[in-house]
Order: structure tokens, then sequence, then C-alpha cells
């Protein structure tokens, strides 16, 4: 029987069982490589390089989505509504091109990654991606030499860029079993310093804020229709959803009284390439991320929207940060 580690590890993470225990000399051998990197950069052999902007990263320690994308979109729309000029940087996941571009509304997914897309299709804000965080940083400021902050989307341990601000998406598979990669989920030792912790779910660690997760009741497909996922409730639907924790966007479907005759779950980022859409008639619906990819092929699927939204608190705790940085 061949194994599946890309869905077996996620398990093997969750507690100290024997196979965690068996890859615990890997994650020895992790530990030395990261606290080596970060003493590169704090002995100055390697720089972090500072920007004429404002920098807010937007990470997390754990494998795996944390809800970091829903909180940097969030987190822009705040800063836009409280008048700052912002931008988003990303690496651009899943991209196949590797120069350092502007994602355009035009562009395919496969060209600058979902997620950037997503972001600056949602948010109207310049969006850069690069293989190095600090190259698309500078090519967006040199474009938008007015932007006040660059929100980078992902690299809480990419230290080229040098960062004004850190906040640390977690979500409610908190730190696992507490070990580093491989035998567990942490890509770093926690607990470590940063300016802001969130829950993107349901809250793992006493320390840091909470957040609200909901769909939206409204889902749209390519043609611009729009229905009310309330009048959905008790119909057959299929699903498909091709995100880090595809189970978590069912599982709220179905807590809406929906009915989910067929569900897949693809990795994340998937092309869609490969699957086939059912032909039983039931109507079809994904995530807002999918549709970047799925339209193309499924024209009629019906995208739902994560709303999230940060406790009132983060917010007070963002803008004092934000307000101490640009006065320093």
């Amino acid at each position: 029987m061949e194994l599946d580690f890309k869905k077996l590890l996620p398990e093997i993470w969750l507690t100290k069982g024997w196979l965690s225990n068996l890859l615990c000399p890997f994650s020895w051998f992790y530990r030395l490589l990261v606290w080596l990197r970060r003493s590169l950069y704090r002995w100055g052999f390697f720089k972090s390089e500072k920007v004429n902007a404002l920098v807010i990263v937007v990470g997390n320690v754990v494998a795996g989505g944390g809800g970091k994308t829903p909180l940097t979109m969030a987190i822009v729309e705040h800063l836009k509504n409280s008048g700052f000029r912002v931008g988003v940087i990303s690496r651009g996941f899943g991209r196949t091109s590797k120069n350092v571009r502007e994602v355009d509304a035009n562009d395919r997914p496969l060209d600058v990654g979902d997620e950037p897309l997503m972001i600056h299709l949602r948010c109207q804000v310049p969006v850069f991606v690069a293989l190095q965080r600090l190259d698309a940083a500078k090519a967006l400021l040199e474009t938008y030499p007015q932007t006040d902050i660059v929100v980078c989307d992902d690299g809480l341990q990419h230290y080229a860029l040098a960062r004004d601000i850190e906040i640390c998406a977690m979500d409610a598979r908190g730190t696992g079993n507490g070990r580093l990669l491989p035998s567990g989920p942490l890509r770093e030792p926690w607990p470590r310093k940063v300016d802001l912790l969130i829950h993107t779910g349901h809250r793992a660690l006493p320390e840091g804020f909470s957040s609200t997760r909901q769909l939206s009741d409204q889902a749209i497909n390519s043609k611009g229709d729009v229905i009310s996922l309330r009048s959905l409730e008790k119909q057959s639907l299929n699903a498909v959803a091709a995100i880090s924790q595809p189970q978590a966007f069912f599982d709220m479907l179905e807590a809406h009284g929906v009915h989910l005759d067929q569900k897949w779950g693809l990795p994340d980022h998937d092309s869609f390439e490969g699957w086939t859409p059912p032909p039983n008639g039931n109507l079809l619906v994904c995530t807002e991320k999918d549709t970047l990819k799925l339209w193309a092929i499924c024209p009629h699927a019906f995208a739902i929207r994560l709303e999230f939204e940060p406790e009132k608190s983060f917010w007070l705790a963002l803008d004092k940060q934000v307000n101490a940085a640009l006065e320093a």
C-alpha cells in the first residue's frame, strides 16, 4: 500500500506518536538550520534591507495555510479605509513565471499566483510578485513611490526584507504537537516574538486576538448571476475546494443547512486540470479563490466568499503599532 505523506503528515503533527518520534532527528537538524540562518542575520553576515515605506508582514509559524490571505485582505481594507496608500507583495506561490511583475486583473493565476490575483481583484491595490519579497517591494515602490504601507502576504521567516510590524496568524491547529518540521508542523520554534498574534479559527492558545469567519450569504457565478446561500438550505449541492483545508469550507456549508451530495477536496492551489465537473446536475459551489481557475472549465460554478473579521481590539492594537512605527 502506497503512503500519501502529504495527507499523513498533518495527522502525525497532531500528536507525539511513534511516527513523529521517528522523524525527530530530522527536526533536530532542521532546528539547527533555523538557528544558524537567524544567527547569520543577527551577526550581520546576511543583511535585512529596509525600503522607503512601512512594512507589515503577515505570516504564520506552521506549515500549510493558517488563514493568512483572508487576514491580509482584511488588513489592507482597514488601512485603505484609514486613508493609507497600500501595496501588497507576495512570492506568488504556484505560478510558473519567475520574474518580478505587477499583478494585472487580466493575468492568469498560472502567471502570478491565485492568491495575489485574488487580493488585487478584491482589494483594488497594487500587488507585486517576485521570488524574493525584497525585490517585489522595491518594484512596487519604484512604480508607486507614494505608497505608505507595504503588506507582505506570507514571509514571516524571510528576513531579507526588514519589517516594522510582524503579524502571526494561527488557525485552530495551534502549534500541533509543538515540534518542528518534519516531526511537527512548526517552521520555527514557538513561542517567538511577534507584534500581533491573531487566531483565524477556534482559539488554540490563550494569548492573542480572536476573529470571526463565516461564509457570505451571496454566491455568484462567472456570468454575474447571484443567489442567496440561505435559499440553498436543504438542497443537494456539489462542492469543490482547492484550499489548504477544504474540509473547513465543507463544514461551513453544512452548518448553513446545505446538503453536500458530492464534495472534492483538492490540493491547495490546484490547477483543476485533472478534475472533471460532476454530471449529476446539482448546483456546484466553490471558494472565491477557486474561481480564478475553475471558471475556465466550469463557468456555472457559484463562488462563495469568506467573510473574515478580527475583533475590534485587534484593529486598535494594529493602529497603535502603525502610528508608533510611522512616528519612529
